[in-house]
């Protein structure tokens, strides 16, 4: 469904403006990412002010999608199973009710498997140059880090969660 909706405003805007540098199938994938986007952000804020931890569902979908942007992670194939799983996540993630000795051990072990692992699958998803991964990968556990100031239990969550999308499994 978000894929044919993607399609559809792709060819509208191809209609419009037919000179436009970018392909059809440019377009669709890219307003696809937005339109998974806007979704999952829709449907977990909804569900957030349903359960009353609207700003826990900020907090947890602004730093999942900072950290996502730098550290990289796993996608999921279908853009509907992306919006449900996110939603899902997202949601379940703002419900966090960690102690502080749990909220600086999730810090911890996020910031450590960052360390190993990011930035992971970004390979073909962006311009920067492999040159400043390693720089990726500083600013991924920086970010991270500065939870042990903050002391979020859902910001903990948010980034463990996102550090566990980075390991990928190889298969044979």
């Amino acid at each position: 469904m978000v894929n044919y909706i993607a399609y559809s405003l792709a060819v509208k805007i191809k209609n419009i403006v037919p000179e436009h540098p970018r392909s059809v199938e440019v377009l669709s994938y890219s307003l696809s990412f937005l339109l998974n986007s806007f979704f999952t952000s829709m449907l977990t804020f909804l569900i957030s002010f349903m359960t009353g931890r609207v700003l826990e569902a900020i907090i947890v979908m602004c730093g999942f999608a900072f950290l996502r942007q730098l550290s990289g992670g796993y996608h999921l194939k279908s853009g509907m199973l992306c919006i449900v799983v996110s939603t899902g996540i997202l949601t379940g993630l703002s419900m966090a009710n960690l102690n502080s000795r749990f909220t600086v051990a999730a810090t911890i072990v996020a910031a450590i498997l960052a360390l190993v692992y990011a930035p992971s699958g970004i390979e073909r998803q962006t311009r920067i140059p492999t040159k400043y991964f390693p720089l990726l990968k500083i600013s991924t556990v920086a970010v991270i880090l500065t939870n042990l100031f903050f002391l979020s239990d859902v910001l903990a969550a948010a980034f463990l969660f996102q550090c566990l999308t980075l390991i990928q499994i190889r298969r044979s």
